[in-house]
């Protein structure tokens, strides 16, 4: 049986009906340190969210989907969306409640606030590093105490999401199809050489000749996955390939995808797969029997 996904009128807590307030700014940590770094499955009828993520990592989940959180990043969050979290302990940033009716948005902005998102930043970009810094102000403005707090409060809201509405925009390449496909095709070349080393997307920016925020841009219009996700398939393709075609032990085909720690190998291949390395090997294995004896 299903349980009803709960309303809270507070980020994480029952707050009673009737809000005296029409902004909330906490750090991440303060509230979901009491939780065990997960937030279950729940919902604001009145309020939007903002979460500033500014270090640490974790999983955003809106209904069904889960989205990898990576800082610096933002995350916006409509009323009446099912939403939950899950943040490792290092996590760190800010968390913006407010009341709806204060959230007044037009054209792109608008739309894009309409949906729930999580929009991934590049602190050496000069737009993302202003809107960090707004973000920055607007936490700061919110525990001052201030004369002409509230139209300082307002100013950097509407600012934090147009802004992050129009950076959000680019993640579709302006290049044409082909100047895509020429740079999927690099980047594949690259990933086969290094994958076993585990370099970052950064690196793979690097070579490519761009920014970490437009490979991202580049590898999610052609696959639909973020560069850091696509670079961890390949360890996931490759592991397969060998747990199949190989009698190799699961620790050692880890050590020779560049996993130093055993352990680790069998977590990251199980969050990837859902199974262990062993588990998956049986399985796959006896699939491929049962369709050869077919």
């Amino acid at each position: 049986m299903n349980r009803p996904v709960p309303t809270y009128d507070l980020y994480g807590e029952r707050a009673g009906r009737s809000a005296d307030f029409w902004l909330h700014c906490e750090t991440i940590p303060s509230r979901s340190s009491l939780h065990r770094y997960e937030i279950g499955l729940h919902r604001h009828e009145s309020f939007f969210q903002i979460l500033y993520i500014s270090a640490g990592s974790g999983d955003a989940l809106f209904g069904a989907e889960r989205l990898t959180l990576r800082p610096p990043a933002i995350v916006t969050v409509p009323p009446a969306i099912n939403h939950g979290f899950r943040f490792s302990p290092d996590i760190d940033g800010y968390v913006f409640t407010m009341l709806a009716s204060h959230v007044r948005l037009a054209g792109e902005a608008a739309r894009f606030a309409a949906e729930p998102r999580v929009t991934t930043l590049d602190a050496a970009d000069p737009e993302d590093a202003f809107l960090i810094g707004t973000l920055e102000r607007l936490a700061a403005e919110w525990a001052s105490r201030r004369s002409g707090r509230t139209d300082l409060m307002e100013a950097y809201l509407v600012s934090t999401l147009t802004l992050t509405a129009r950076l959000s925009a680019r993640d579709t390449p302006t290049e044409g199809i082909g100047e895509t496909a020429r740079r999927m095709e690099h980047l594949n070349g690259l990933i086969q050489q290094h994958f076993r080393n585990q370099k970052p997307a950064r690196f793979y920016a690097q070579q490519l000749g761009v920014s970490p925020t437009h490979l991202n841009r580049i590898v999610k219009a052609a696959t639909g996955l973020t560069a850091h996700a696509y670079i961890g398939r390949k360890l996931i393709d490759e592991a397969k390939r060998e747990l199949v075609f190989t009698e190799r032990p699961a620790q050692e085909i880890g050590l020779r995808l560049g996993f130093a720690d055993p352990a680790y190998f069998s977590r990251f291949f199980l969050r990837e797969t859902g199974e262990t390395p062993r588990a998956w090997r049986l399985a796959e294995r006896a699939r491929l029997a049962a369709q050869s004896s077919e």
